[in-house]
């Protein structure tokens, strides 16, 4: 069996390096036959391909996708300074 430090930096590398993803922000960690996924991102579809790439990178393993999904809204007045 691979070293969890191990299987987490081929998964935070995979992040980084995958097109679909390119994220550097995603906290991996390993537990037993866990992997989670914990962050912030703007969407559910960025959450759910980050969870994907995740997969691909450490097979045989559950992904937990702690992933919260940000509100962000265009802002509703312009700000007097």
């Amino acid at each position: 069996m691979e070293a969890p430090q191990y299987v987490a930096a081929r998964v935070k590398s995979a992040l980084a390096e995958d097109e679909r993803t390119s994220e550097l922000g995603i906290l991996v960690d390993i537990r037993g036959e866990q992997l989670f996924l914990r962050g912030q991102v703007a969407d559910a579809r960025r959450r759910a391909l980050i969870a994907d790439v995740a997969e691909e990178a450490a097979p045989g393993l559950t992904v937990r996708n702690e992933i919260t999904v940000l509100d962000v809204r265009d802002p509703c007045e312009e700000e007097k300074l």
